[in-house]
């Protein structure tokens, strides 16, 4: 049983590490603003830690040859006998729930920290949706004798695509 575990902990560790990373590189695209990158990083690990947990519920149902851990047994360890697969399936499903259990605790560390950055004031710069702008008077050019020279060559130097 113990080589059920250590193998199923490599294999579902390998592709919750892979997730992670993902979830790392989307927080560093946003680094920006913490408080965006860690409520990101926060939902798409709230997302794992959902994907985790109906992995376990489905390990219950798979058979263990459909396994990715199946692969790595040798023959020697795989389950043959109905118990052993039974015990097989209740430790996939317990490795699963417990990384779904850690992805899900690092969620809610990061939900707070979201909440640190915007209590000091990490959210500032994203645009107000209800703010409006006044509109501004068009300004024009006045026509000052000093800067008539300046404007003619100004004038000068554009290209026309009219002759």
């Amino acid at each position: 049983m113990e080589k059920f575990r250590q193998v199923a902990m490599i294999c579902v560790g390998r592709a919750v590490l892979f997730g992670w990373l993902a979830i790392g590189l989307v927080m560093l695209s946003f680094s920006f603003n913490p408080a965006i990158a860690f409520r990101a990083g926060a939902v798409m690990a709230l997302a794992m830690a959902t994907i985790l947990l109906v992995k376990a519920f489905e390990a219950g149902r798979k058979s263990p040859r459909h396994t990715e851990m199946w692969l790595y047994l040798d023959d020697k360890s795989r389950p043959v006998n109905p118990e052993s697969k039974q015990v097989f399936r209740n430790t996939v499903r317990e490795v699963y729930g417990r990384f779904a259990q850690g992805a899900f605790l690092l969620a809610c560390v990061m939900f707070v920290l979201s909440i640190v950055f915007v209590g000091l004031g990490y959210d500032k710069n994203l645009p107000i949706l209800h703010r409006v702008e006044r509109e501004r008077p068009v300004q024009t050019l006045k026509s000052d004798p000093a800067q008539l020279p300046v404007l003619a060559r100004l004038q000068s130097r554009t290209l026309s695509r009219f002759p």
